[in-house]
């Protein structure tokens, strides 16, 4: 049976700034990220431009975030704006070693004032006939946004994700109540992968002091292997999340497995 291992690495960056914004490390977070090597990177808060920072911080990019972190490493990139104002916009980004076939952002804005979006890949994996369905997400700050954003990712997923399909979701869910996890179970059938193999969620936040388990990655119809916080001293300075890493086995057919209600 055909199969491929899959390295997915989740992160909010902060814009490339260290946690209150104090300084611009961008090229240190870069650093870390090729250090780490995942295969695919579903970064949050990427910058797109920022003419004001441009002039102003040393060692500003002249292209956007999501190319300077992928440049050399990661061929083939998506980024979706869910932020625009006048000095320029931020959003969610894959980057990925694989060709990404085709992708979408879709907006999930629940407020005028808070934008937010899904952007979702498809992406093609060496030895698998199967597409892979990936979905990087930022959710809002305020419960019954993310009521809303949840119906949204539901319908989303129904009308354009085959019921037998790799799927992989992960991002900031700023879910730090877990009010998401029985409706991704009941609606999707999807579980979270730091859960399943760890019986909880993994704690994200802040990163200096992770206390809230704001970060997630769910599947579907692939096989976890691992998750883990790195333990590194080095992501504590880098943002004001902590990343998550997870290791997946993807193979061309799947047997029905019987999947527990998480606790």
């Amino acid at each position: 049976m055909s199969h491929a291992d899959l390295r997915i690495l989740t992160f909010n960056i902060h814009k490339g700034f260290s946690a209150g914004n104090r300084h611009f490390i961008l090229p240190r977070l870069r650093d870390a990220l090729l250090d780490a090597d995942a295969d695919i990177l579903m970064l949050q808060e990427v910058q797109g431009e920022h003419k004001q920072h441009e002039i102003t911080q040393p060692g500003w990019p002249n292209c956007s975030h999501a190319e300077y972190i992928a440049r050399n490493h990661w061929p083939h990139i998506a980024y979706g704006k869910n932020a625009l104002y006048n000095l320029g916009h931020h959003g969610n980004a894959i980057l990925s070693k694989h060709p990404i076939i085709r992708w979408e952002n879709i907006n999930v804005s629940a407020l005028s004032w808070a934008s937010r979006s899904l952007l979702h890949g498809v992406i093609r994996l060496p030895n698998i006939d199967q597409e892979l369905h990936i979905i990087c997400i930022h959710l809002g700050l305020i419960n019954v946004e993310r009521k809303q954003q949840f119906r949204i990712l539901s319908e989303r997923i129904e009308a354009h994700v085959p019921d037998d399909a790799p799927l992989i979701i992960a991002g900031d869910f700023n879910d730090w109540g877990e009010k998401a996890e029985k409706h991704f179970y009941e609606h999707l059938n999807l579980q979270e992968t730091h859960h399943m193999l760890h019986n909880s969620h993994a704690r994200t936040f802040p990163a200096w002091l992770p206390i809230l388990k704001m970060d997630r990655v769910y599947y579907r119809k692939v096989k976890p292997i691992s998750c883990e916080r790195p333990r590194y001293n080095l992501w504590r300075r880098l943002s004001d999340h902590a990343p998550l890493i997870a290791q997946f086995e993807i193979c061309n057919s799947h047997q029905k497995q019987k999947v527990a209600l998480p606790a």
